[in-house]
Parts: C-alpha cells; sequence; structure tokens
C-alpha cells in the first residue's frame, strides 16, 4: 500500500513519514499528495499569526484543548524561523504543546521555515492537505512570528487571528503593518498587562475607521490570557461566527477560489525555478553569468532572458519536488 492509502486508512505514522518527505522535497511526496488531493477541503483551518512574545504558541495550545472538548479532532502546524547561520530550528512549539502528546485526536507538526519569507513554510500547504485528508476538522498554522510581513496566512487560512499584546507600539505596528486588512479577529493577549485596555480601544477604533462595505465581516477586538485561559471560549465563539459568516454570504467560495490560484502559482514558481537553476547551475552556465557579470560584460536582465529562452525549448518535467 502506499503512504496514502494508509492515511487514509487512518495510519498516524503514514501521516507523519510523508510529512517529513514533503518538508525534505522528496520528489516521492507529489505522487502521495496527488491521491490525498481528491480528498481534501473538509477541516476547517485557522491562522494565528502576530509578533514574537505575543503568546501565539499558548492561545494554539488553548484553542486546541477547546476544540478538542467540543469534540473535534485537531492538526496543528507550527512554523519555527531558521538560523541564517547554522541552518537549524528550536522548533520549541512541541513543548508548549505537551500535554496534547497522548491525545490521538491531535496531531502537531512543527516546520522550519528554511529560510522562506511570508511567515510560512514552504511545505506548510502540503502538509496542511496531509493534515486534512487524515480526518483532521480543525487545523491550526502559527506563524513564525516575524512580525509585518506575515501575509501568506491570508491566502491559506479561513479564519485568520492577529495576536497583539500590550506595550509593543501596537497602534503604529498596526497601521505599519496593514492588519486592519489582515484580521478575521483580532486578540489582545496577555490581557492582565499595564495598558490592555488601551490596546483594545485603540484596535477597535481603526477597525471603527476602516473603510467597509454593506455585508462584510465586522472584525471584532477580543481580551484573553491564554496562560490562564481566560477569554479562549469568547475566541473560539468569535471563530465559529466568522466561520457561518463564510458560509452563509458566499464568502468562502471567493476564498477559497483565491486560495487554490495561489496554490498553483506557487507550485508552478517553485517548479519552474527549480528546473531551470538545477540545469544552469550543473552545467556551469550560471557561475559564467555571475563572471560576465562581475566584469560588466553582460547585464542579469539580458542573462534571464537568454536562459529563458534557452530553457523553455529545453525543459522536460522529471516530476521532481
Amino acid at each position: 500500500m502506499s503512504l496514502a492509502e494508509k492515511i487514509l486508512q487512518g495510519d498516524i505514522r503514514s501521516a507523519a513519514r510523508l510529512m517529513r518527505d514533503i518538508d525534505d522535497g522528496l520528489r516521492s511526496s507529489l505522487e502521495e499528495l496527488k491521491q490525498l488531493y481528491p480528498h481534501t477541503g473538509r477541516a476547517y483551518i485557522i491562522g494565528l499569526t502576530g509578533p514574537p512574545g505575543a503568546g501565539k504558541s499558548t492561545l494554539v495550545d488553548q484553542l486546541t484543548a477547546a476544540y478538542r472538548k467540543a469534540g473535534k479532532r485537531v492538526g496543528v502546524v507550527a512554523i519555527d524561523p531558521t538560523s541564517p547561520f547554522t541552518g537549524g530550528a528550536i522548533l520549541g512549539d512541541r513543548i508548549r504543546m505537551n500535554r496534547h502528546a497522548d491525545d490521538d485526536g491531535v496531531f502537531i507538526r512543527s516546520l522550519a521555515t528554511r529560510g522562506h519569507l511570508g511567515g510560512l513554510s514552504r511545505s506548510t500547504g502540503n502538509v496542511v492537505n496531509v493534515m486534512d485528508a487524515m480526518g483532521m476538522d480543525i487545523v491550526i498554522i502559527e506563524t513564525v512570528g516575524v512580525g509585518q510581513d506575515e501575509i501568506d496566512i491570508v491566502r491559506m487560512a479561513h479564519t485568520t487571528a492577529v495576536v497583539m499584546v500590550p506595550g509593543l507600539g501596537d497602534d503604529i505596528q498596526a497601521i505599519k503593518a496593514g492588519i486592519l486588512e489582515i484580521g478575521d479577529v483580532f486578540v489582545v493577549n496577555k490581557g492582565d498587562r499595564e495598558g490592555a485596555d488601551r490596546t483594545v480601544r485603540e484596535l477597535s477604533a481603526m477597525l471603527d475607521m476602516k473603510p467597509s462595505k454593506p455585508g462584510e465581516w465586522q472584525a471584532k477586538v477580543l481580551k484573553t490570557e491564554a496562560q490562564c485561559n481566560r477569554g479562549i471560549d469568547e475566541l473560539v465563539a468569535e471563530m465559529e461566527a466568522h466561520r457561518g459568516f463564510l458560509f452563509s454570504s458566499g464568502a468562502i467560495n471567493h476564498l477559497l477560489e483565491e486560495r487554490n490560484a495561489s496554490m498553483f502559482m506557487d507550485l508552478l514558481k517553485d517548479r519552474l525555478f527549480s528546473e531551470f537553476f538545477s540545469h544552469i547551475k550543473v552545467n556551469g552556465r550560471f557561475r559564467q553569468i555571475i563572471d560576465d557579470m562581475m566584469s560588466r560584460k553582460k547585464d542579469p536582465y539580458t542573462a534571464v532572458e537568454e536562459v529563458l529562452t534557452e530553457e523553455t525549448g529545453r525543459v522536460k518535467w522529471t516530476g521532481s519536488a
């Protein structure tokens, strides 16, 4: 039996193995993903984004417990930053969510960014699809926490929660990062800290000033204390309210269309770059281009045009990941 067939029969070990192969970029994982894709589309995907230290991991832990209490199976994809020097990642979210380790209804997978920008790992979408196919009702994605450029999550999650904390200049951050457009729910975590109510008021005021069309979802600002499990039920209720809105208003169709288009374009870009670059690197063309650029014999724009012209006539799709 293939890994995909085993996963569809509920084999957790096979799912873990396929996720590892996906993250390692093994070409064999593509065939397994092709088999699993028709069985996806049932899980509800929640994204949590926000600055480092906002308590996202603790919130994910509490949300997981709340959904498990409601009888839902939960998958968690936790993204951690990769060191630009060693290439390593701590993957510490498993420690914070350790109490779910023995729960068969919870599957936690940590991923390193491996240099990918936007708050997610390059393999996040495929890992989410595996969790979807293996029967997870809810999949929670926790972004890496890099701050103002975590917009990839919006294209992947059905409901995106932006997590803030008092005392980080949140009003300025909100304006700079454009998070008013990113979030479906806003969470001011660590609500026992001084200034929490002020942060809630400022974010609420900004949301009130945000232009909106009739019938659009009106995001709310909630205050939580994840460490003490306060405000979690209200947060889950608001996420479920947004989920209901998406389906009742028909907005889910547009969201899924954008998600599928984004997935296709990302895969196409990765595949084309992999095919083209690997060839010019192996045959020495890349080294020659760099040398010519260094000596100003050739500009990079012409070099790209020449490579595209040459490679589009050569490339034969090999099925590499």
